[in-house]
């Protein structure tokens, strides 16, 4: 039977909703979202796609106690505007007070202090009381001779904090140092992507570095880089499995293995 024109009109005008599809970075790959499965990972080649704090806590711990989670940014920043509306927006929009959250956590019977960067709060950028949270909880750590696993995301030092966003790469290494005097073991987990001072500092300190697949770690930006030495980078450039391969990272551990190769890093400890 052929169909009359206001019924093709009708099917053409019909349109697939939005987020049903989606398409990998890495691989090319476009499917389903619902096969990104509870870890939010690509089906083809293991890309992470980005996921917030709270979700990367319910996949790595089997409890979580947060701590110092009331700091926030001092009030010497209250003189600009645009900054705190953005803080204020930024806070409305996660539920979080700060980029990154902090506590004691277990993985069945081994006990250990968490730190879990988030990019939904200003890209993950370390700012003043970030750094506070993340330093108090190596010290904590220090004084109860407790492990610590970071997890990092970043775009590097909050910009709108200037000179004191800086002084948190020496504040927080500074606690990791008296962390390591202590025999104590701490494992950076760097998450796509981690760049700026965040790699220049805690993220790149840890006894044992370890990855997902493909994640994106480096300092300066990839278009950075291209002006500064008039040549395009080949494109696995800053990619987590190049720096294995040249040594910077200790392994690459997909997702869903996350949690069952932290427990054993812990239990060897």
């Amino acid at each position: 039977m052929q169909k009359t024109e206001t019924e093709v009109e009708k099917r053409m005008a019909t349109r697939i909703p939005d987020h049903i599809f989606i398409k990998c970075p890495i691989c090319g790959h476009v499917f389903y979202r619902r096969e990104l499965g509870k870890y939010d990972v690509c089906p083809h080649c293991q890309f992470g796609f980005r996921i917030g704090s709270q979700k990367r806590i319910n996949l790595t711990c089997d409890s979580f106690k947060p701590m110092f989670h009331n700091l926030q940014a001092p009030k010497r920043f209250a003189s600009d505007k645009k900054y705190l509306a953005k803080l204020h927006q930024v806070r409305k929009r996660t539920g979080l007070k700060e980029g990154v959250a902090t506590g004691v956590a277990t993985i069945k019977d081994e006990k250990f202090a968490l730190a879990v960067m988030d990019w939904r709060f200003v890209m993950g950028s370390l700012g003043v009381a970030m750094g506070e949270k993340i330093t108090h909880l190596i010290e904590f750590a220090t004084k109860n001779n407790l492990p610590v696993i970071l997890f990092t995301v970043s775009g590097g030092a909050r910009m709108q904090e200037g000179i004191d966003s800086l002084m948190q790469m020496a504040k927080v290494s500074q606690a990791v140092y008296e962390h390591s005097q202590k025999g104590l073991l701490l494992i950076d987990v760097l998450t796509g992507p981690t760049t700026g001072g965040v790699t220049a500092s805690f993220a790149s300190e840890g006894d044992i570095l370890v990855s997902e697949p493909h994640a994106l770690i480096g300092f300066a930006g990839r278009r950075v880089i291209e002006k500064t030495i008039q040549q395009v980078p080949p494109k696995n450039f800053q990619r987590s499995e190049t720096l294995l391969k040249n040594g910077f990272l200790d392994k690459v551990v997909p997702r869903p293995q996350m949690k069952t190769f932290l427990y054993k890093m812990l239990k060897w400890n």
